[in-house]
């Protein structure tokens, strides 16, 4: 049963509850992004599964999850790299966001969103079990794409990405 780090508007932790509870609850907790770009600035996204417990078939960011507890927000990142999409590179924090989203089925993401970025020039091996499939879009194509077909992409991406840009 894996858990996540409740915490208050300012990121500081008091305690933790069991994921699902959580997202049932719309409980705020502790969450990353990430972001990792080609040499060429494309973004690798990716397709989330489609039997994942939420947002199944969305197009979403790189990599995002939730820290365990007692485990650090760039460590949980790093490990989730590797587990979703099979690959290790550098990651820089570049702000943190709090958003809400409704997700369907009764569940709501509420999260202290920890971004980081990242560039990675290899191969990538997703988890099937997590990634349906994967692909580098330019940032202009992924910003057109976002508006004229949002119901494509995962609420925390159409969120962030307006902000993202806008660090560069």
């Amino acid at each position: 049963m894996e858990r996540v780090i409740l915490v208050d508007k300012d990121d500081v932790e008091c305690g933790d509850m069991e994921k699902m509870q959580a997202h049932e609850m719309g409980v705020l907790h502790r969450a990353f992004s990430l972001f990792v770009f080609n040499s060429q600035g494309a973004l690798l996204l990716q397709r989330r599964a489609q039997d994942k417990y939420h947002s199944g078939g969305l197009w979403t960011n790189t990599c995002c999850s939730h820290p365990r507890p007692g485990e650090s927000v760039l460590g949980a990142a790093q490990r989730r790299l590797v587990e979703e999409m099979g690959f290790v590179c550098d990651l820089t924090h570049q702000f943190t966001f709090e958003y809400r989203a409704e997700l369907g089925n009764g569940l709501t993401e509420h999260e202290v969103d920890h971004v980081f970025s990242g560039h990675y020039e290899g191969s990538v091996s997703p988890d099937p079990g997590e990634v349906a499939e994967y692909q580098y879009v330019e940032v202009d194509e992924l910003a057109r794409q976002i508006q004229t077909h949002p119901e494509r992409f995962t609420p925390w991406l159409k969120t962030v990405w307006d902000d993202y840009r806008s660090c560069f």
